[in-house]
């Protein structure tokens, strides 16, 4: 057992045997009450108030030990209350009121004269202010702090309803009942005797339990600071009253106690429950009181939280302006500079929180000032310097002080090119790491992306690329393995949607914008490219699709068209020679192609050759793997179908090269297949002149009498078959649609072939599939003989 338990277990016996003696004296005071014998009731009640001084109890025990006996006083209260109110004669509540002081024990005659003194103030107004006065100084004859503390708290509780609210000039008051002023008096006594009470706990016991007693004196704060949420809850007390004697009096006791506990948590009751316009009418006053606080006190809590409070004032909308007399930001960053200056110890988590309140005083409260958010940034920057603060982790306490700080300017403007004139925002951002910067730099980015920030200019990309430049080039601090985190993907992510965001409504303006953020791009090297560039290309087709018809013989037209696809080249060439890529530059290509034939200028032929010759290029010297090659020559085919501006001369090499790059794959199956979806490059492709696709038969049929050989020549009786399956569909699709090239012959002798081959298969799954297969092409042709008479004649099946 641990002496933390076993000291519970001690609090524990000694507030369970109080618990029993207030509970049986409470039951005989009840008894005594239902008999009408008041004054046995009251030796009762003596009794069991007697138990309230204790010194056995620590603070959190003897708050339960008080809220039982509390409990049973109020039932004390109200009965007698409502008895003396059918009386309601004043010499019968005075004589109770003196004759409970006759109590021998000085708890039980403080708590039983405040209980009668409330009866006494209830039924009686007018002897208000007199009584008042009267209990608070009482009072004063318990200087026991614990006890003292409790006593003076439940008068303070039970007096709440009875507090004069009345202007001092009231016309209506009842003599003696008291004003406001009474009020005002009563509780800065009462707060000042009980915060003297509290301070004195920090004596009692020995030195080695000293920690014990600052967290039970934190435990009996609220106590004292209910005094202040009472002075503020009166309702007449006015701003010159507050500023000439109510603050006065506060800071006055604050600063003479030199406790730093109870200065701290004191000054921040003051910001936290008294009104906004008082604070601003005495911004100097609480400021200047703040530098004779001890030095244990943490300033820098007390100056965060009233330039918090006042920063969510001001910007309130149904707030008035600042007076142009009160210059909160000049003020309170002079007291920030000079509290990080006088305080040389300040840790940098300390000096980056203060610098977070100011940011958002800055840009709260003065909008149109940008120099004042630019100034807590550089003041910010300068002093993480000279504490030599740098390569800061962001999930460290001055981290997450940082990113908090860099963040208040991006969610308050939501506007980015706006963040981007404050000139000293990316000094205040170097201290932190790689990582942390990273981070930084993508909220700016998801801002941007979420409020759609257009980037018209090249002064905004220069500004926003500034901010953003770690995550555009490699850097000193990078960790090696950067590129193969998840993060270091979605950051990239982030800046190719940046690309989205140059939205000009010049076309020329749009490409240099655009050309000179491919060039910056281009610099964040392999890993980075990937992702980043093939975003340019795009906006550089749709830049050229939406670029006006030409009127005319339009050179100069012509000329920045050219310049365009020749940017586009270029760029899918780094995708190639520093980005490592082969797929993704070849479907660059191709769409490029395509994109060049839906435009007229007059180099169009010259820019569509030199983009399917690229991506050639590409597929024959970086695309290695079958599967990768099959379908990317799938893909060349559809595309040379597609275009019909180049010339004859022109079209020819390419679909040779084609139907080359197919017979060259390295698996016999893979020629097949390939050589099967290039033959329509003769049937469907046009060059420019012709209206019609070329349908020349003949060449189609020697390209597919040469896959028919190499089918042959696959020595896997399944293979074989299933490639002979798939020539026959090609030889009987394109019979469908008119190639008069291929005969019935020619698809009889398929057929005998698929037959032949069927035999030599052994019986398997795989094998079953495939006859499957057979048998719907066959019926397939079947049912096409009726609708081709020269089929139906010749065709055996």
């Amino acid at each position: 057992m641990t002496m933390t338990d076993a000291t519970s277990i001690e609090q524990e016996r000694a507030l369970d045997a109080a618990s029993k003696v207030v509970k049986a004296e409470a039951f005989e005071m009840k008894r005594s009450l239902d008999k009408g014998k008041r004054m046995d009731a009251l030796k009762h009640a003596s009794a069991m108030l007697a138990e309230l001084k204790s010194s056995l109890l620590t603070p959190k025990y003897y708050y339960r030990l008080y809220v039982d006996v509390i409990q049973e006083l109020n039932h004390l209260e109200s009965f007698l209350k409502d008895e003396l109110e059918k009386e309601l004669k004043q010499e019968t509540i005075a004589e109770l009121y003196e004759q409970v002081q006759y109590a021998q024990s000085i708890i039980p005659r403080m708590y039983l004269m405040i209980t009668m003194g409330v009866i006494y103030m209830k039924l009686f107004p007018k002897m208000k202010s007199e009584l008042l006065n009267d209990l608070v100084e009482m009072t004063r004859g318990v200087q026991h702090p614990l006890r003292g503390l409790f006593l003076r708290h439940y008068l303070l509780g039970v007096s709440k309803s009875l507090l004069p609210d009345l202007p001092e000039d009231a016309q209506l008051a009842i003599p003696g009942s008291g004003t406001v002023r009474d009020s005002i008096d009563f509780i800065k006594l009462n707060f000042s005797e009980m915060n003297k009470l509290w301070v004195r706990m920090q004596h009692q016991g020995p030195s080695r339990e000293k920690e014990k007693r600052e967290r039970e004196r934190m435990e009996l704060r609220i106590l004292v600071g209910t005094n202040l949420v009472r002075l503020a809850e009166l309702q007449t007390l006015t701003q010159d009253v507050y500023v000439t004697e109510v603050l006065p009096s506060i800071l006055e006791q604050v600063v003479s106690c030199r406790d730093p506990i109870s200065q701290e948590y004191l000054m921040d009751c003051v910001i936290q429950v008294f009104a906004d316009e008082f604070h601003l009418a005495t911004l100097n006053e609480f400021l200047a009181s703040c530098k004779e606080l001890a030095q244990e006190v943490h300033i820098k809590n007390v100056l965060i939280a009233l330039i918090e409070r006042i920063s969510t004032y001001v910007s309130h909308p149904d707030t008035p302006g600042i007076s142009e007399d009160i210059r909160l930001f000049e003020i309170f960053s002079s007291q920030a500079e000079g509290l990080i200056q006088s305080r040389s110890d300040m840790p940098p988590e300390d000096i980056v929180s203060l610098h977070v309140t100011l940011v958002s005083l800055a840009v709260r409260c003065y909008r149109d000032k940008l120099e004042y958010a630019n100034t807590v940034f550089a003041s910010l920057a300068n002093n993480l310097q000279d504490k030599n603060v740098d390569n800061v982790e962001q999930y460290s306490a001055v981290g997450k002080e940082l990113l908090r700080v860099l963040r208040i300017p991006v969610d308050e403007y939501k506007d980015a090119l706006r963040v981007a004139l404050l000139t000293d925002y990316a000094r205040a951002m170097a201290p932190l790491n790689y990582r942390g910067r990273c981070t930084a730099a993508s909220y700016i980015l998801q801002d941007m992306i979420q409020m759609d920030t257009p980037l018209k200019t090249e002064e905004d990309v220069d500004a926003i690329c500034l901010l953003i430049d770690c995550l555009l080039t490699d850097q000193p601090d990078q960790p090696a393995d950067t590129p193969e985190t998840e993060e270091f993907t979605d950051e990239q992510d982030l800046v190719a949607s940046m690309v989205h965001l140059v939205q000009v409504d010049d076309k020329d303006a749009q490409f240099l914008l655009l050309n000179g953020l491919r060039k910056r791009f281009g610099a964040g090297g392999k890993w980075r490219i990937r992702q980043t560039l093939p975003p340019i290309i795009f906006s550089l087709y749709q830049l050229i699709l939406a670029y006006p018809a030409p009127e005319g013989d339009d050179s100069a037209r012509d000329a920045k068209l050219k310049k365009m696809f020749m940017c586009v080249m270029g760029t899918i060439g780094a995708l190639v020679n520093s980005g490592e890529l082969s797929q993704l530059p070849y479907n660059l290509y191709l769409e490029g192609a395509i994109v060049a034939n839906r435009v007229s200028f007059e180099e169009k032929a010259v820019v569509v050759y030199e983009l399917l010759s690229k991506a050639l290029s590409v597929l024959e010297d970086e695309i290695a793997d079958s599967r990768e090659r099959l379908s990317a020559l799938a893909v060349v085919t559809n595309t040379l179908i597609k275009i019909d501006c180049l010339p004859n001369d022109n079209w020819e090499p390419l679909a040779s090269q084609v139907i080359l790059a197919g017979a060259k794959m390295f698996k016999k199956p893979d020629q097949v297949r390939a050589l099967c979806s290039s033959s329509y490059l003769y049937w469907k492709g046009r060059v420019d002149g012709s209206a019609e696709p070329m349908r020349d038969g003949g060449r189609v049929c020697d390209v597919l009498k040469k896959a028919v050989k190499i089918a042959s020549q696959c020595m896997e009786p399944l293979v074989q078959q299933q490639l002979l399956i798939h020539l026959l569909n090609h030889y009987m699709h394109l019979y469908e649609d008119g190639c008069d090239k291929i005969t019935p012959e020619i698809l009889n002798e398929l057929i005998s072939r698929t037959r032949d081959a069927s035999v030599q298969i052994e019986p398997s799954q795989e094998a079953d599939n495939i006859e499957k297969h057979l048998q719907h092409t066959l019926q397939y042709i079947r049912e096409a003989r009726e609708k081709h008479a020269d089929l139906a004649e010749h065709l055996q099946i």
